[in-house]
């Protein structure tokens, strides 16, 4: 079980952090879901919880008297607590007895991924701790949350390599769909039709997954699929992912729509795809433990440079796990938005897309998303790489 895993692999993150307790504190989950829960708990949490793993191995959690049962059915805690009128009590009880020197909590500044915590609910526990003498030893989860999401499991990658073969599947079968005088909409819409077939998920909000993106002049990324028609001519690319047993995948793939009398793609648009694809796995070279994902970013943007074309306007690669967009290294360059995100060190188990993108004058977009994993010294495609365009005849 992943949450038993999850649960275990604090405990050791707890000592490599040099931090004494870490503590989730969440309540009605379903409104203001923690993203780190589903690491620790099967369903939602609905009044005040706290789930308390300490560095000492003590496997703790306090939740209201209804979830008590499901949470003792996981066999992951040494302890649940059910309350009925206030989690002040037992929280506290259990915090004179561990004594934590440093209490981490699910708050970040740079991380959305370990910023849980609501600010009503760190001024709670803020008040809960003063009553003890503890409110001075509050610190920021990010560093446990972080490496938990980010270092995956062998179960964790399998599941994410299935996903992405789902998704492929139904990469192949819309190729054989797409012809001119197709929409956009009627594109999304078949791949829609194929993934309830499997009955999967799609791994994003399904008003932009997928994205479908036809000939030049368009949104470029993050919109819905529209009327506009598939032409001859057109450059079509597709952002699109699955969710398999809770994990995704997150993948784009680039089509050429034949005018006739054409049997290949024009020379601008095979510069550009092969720009691309030589772009990803320079930058895949790169990443391995131990690199900064600033630097990996980097290498992909001097292969678009040194062709002539202008930087893409996002990061090259984001994490991806239970969400699309999961973790907190990021491969990218360093903006304010990002914060210190593509500083961080690339660690083995990490999972990340590779996904840059130039523009084709009045034929549209080029890109290519593919997903690796970093291993003990490189880092290998979980995805069967595009390395040709993908012809569609009129």
């Amino acid at each position: 079980m992943i949450i038993k895993e999850k649960v275990q692999q604090s405990v050791q993150l707890l000592k490599e952090f040099n931090l004494d307790c870490w503590i989730t504190f969440v309540r009605e989950t379903a409104i203001n879901g923690d993203p780190t829960l589903p690491f620790l708990v099967a369903a939602d949490l609905t009044w005040h919880s706290a789930v308390i793993v300490s560095a000492s191995g003590a496997k703790i959690c306090i939740a209201g008297q209804y979830d008590k049962k499901s949470i003792e059915d996981l066999g992951v805690y040494d302890e649940v607590v059910g309350y009925v009128e206030s989690i002040k009590r037992p929280l506290l009880d259990h915090l004179r007895r561990l004594h934590p020197s440093t209490i981490a909590l699910n708050f970040s500044k740079d991380s959305e991924i370990s910023d849980g915590l609501t600010h009503g609910m760190y001024l709670t526990m803020v008040d809960y701790l003063k009553e003890i003498g503890m409110d001075d030893r509050i610190v920021s989860a990010e560093p446990i949350i972080s490496a938990l999401r980010q270092r995956k499991s062998p179960s964790e990658i399998e599941l994410i390599a299935e996903a992405v073969k789902r998704a492929e599947a139904v990469f192949r079968d819309v190729a054989t769909f797409i012809r001119p005088g197709r929409t956009e909409a009627e594109v999304a819409e078949f791949m829609k039709n194929r993934v309830a077939d499997q009955n999967l998920e799609l791994a994003w909000d399904p008003t932009v997954c997928p994205a479908v993106f036809t000939g030049p002049d368009t949104a470029g990324a993050h919109y819905n699929p529209t009327e506009r028609v598939v032409k001859e001519g057109h450059v079509l690319n597709i952002d699109f992912g699955v969710k398999y047993k809770d994990y995704c995948s997150d993948l784009q793939r680039t089509f050429y729509i034949l005018k006739k009398g054409e049997t290949t793609a024009p020379a601008e648009v095979q510069k550009g795809f092969a720009t691309i694809v030589k772009s990803i796995e320079d930058s895949r070279r790169m990443l391995k433990p131990g690199a900064r994902g600033i630097d990996v970013d980097r290498a992909c943007r001097d292969v678009l440079a040194g062709n002539g074309y202008a930087e893409f306007p996002h990061a090259l690669g984001h994490q991806v796990g239970r969400f699309a967009h999961d973790g907190t290294a990021l491969l990218g360059p360093g903006w304010e938005k990002y914060g210190k995100k593509p500083y961080a060190t690339i660690e083995e188990g990490m999972v990340f897309t590779l996904e840059p993108r130039l523009l084709v004058p009045e034929r549209g977009t080029v890109t290519i998303e593919e997903m690796v994993v970093v291993k003990k010294t490189g880092s290998e495609y979980l995805s069967d790489r595009q390395t040709n365009l993908i012809l569609i005849s009129g």
